[in-house]
């Protein structure tokens, strides 16, 4: 039986816009739901970073594009990430995870700098007060261990997202998920 749902497919084909419209669809059913997603930034019709967005409307730096040529800690493309700025917005979340649904969007390259934020994950996935609804990347290059683990656990179930209408096969697996937690406490 399933207890966490994932999406992956490549960046910019609508998970973060799924895992948003499978949120207002839970809410206005009932369903607590709290966690965090990324969102582009854009300046003058060109990306500049990502931001992490809780779902209570708190906003902080994941990262921007570089604008120093100097020594950079961690650094995906052209972007440096600001861990701090990332772990005092995402960090708090899992601490106090209460709700029913947990969003994860996304354990990626840039969040995986964390090594506190790859300890919440796997507890949050491991404990079982709440289904996780989260994104992760397809495989490219040399493989992210947690988000093979993620991949590879059979309490997970991995949908890939091709702008197709996931949205209700997603909504319905959240609810068998919900169901069987609701069942097993």
């Amino acid at each position: 039986m399933f207890k966490h749902v994932f999406l992956t497919g490549p960046p910019g084909v609508g998970k973060t816009t799924l895992v948003q419209k499978a949120c207002e669809a839970l809410v206005s059913s009932g369903v607590g739901v709290e966690g965090f997603y990324t969102e582009e930034v854009r300046e003058g019709g060109r990306r500049v970073g990502f931001d992490v967005v809780t779902l209570a409307g708190e906003r902080g730096h994941l990262s921007r594009i570089s604008t120093s040529h100097g020594r950079r800690e961690y650094t995906v493309g052209q972007y440096v990430v600001d861990l701090p700025s990332f772990e005092s917005l995402a960090l708090p979340l899992f601490r106090h995870v209460s709700r029913t649904v947990f969003i994860i969007d996304e354990i990626g390259k840039m969040e995986l700098f964390s090594q506190a934020f790859i300890r919440a994950v796997r507890q949050t996935l491991d404990g079982s007060s709440c289904t996780i609804l989260g994104t992760i990347p397809v495989p490219r290059g040399k493989p992210l261990g947690l988000v093979e683990e993620v991949r590879s656990r059979r309490d997970v179930k991995v949908f890939t997202e091709n702008r197709n209408a996931l949205l209700q096969d997603i909504l319905s697996t959240l609810q068998e998920c919900l169901k069987h937690s609701s069942h097993n406490q």
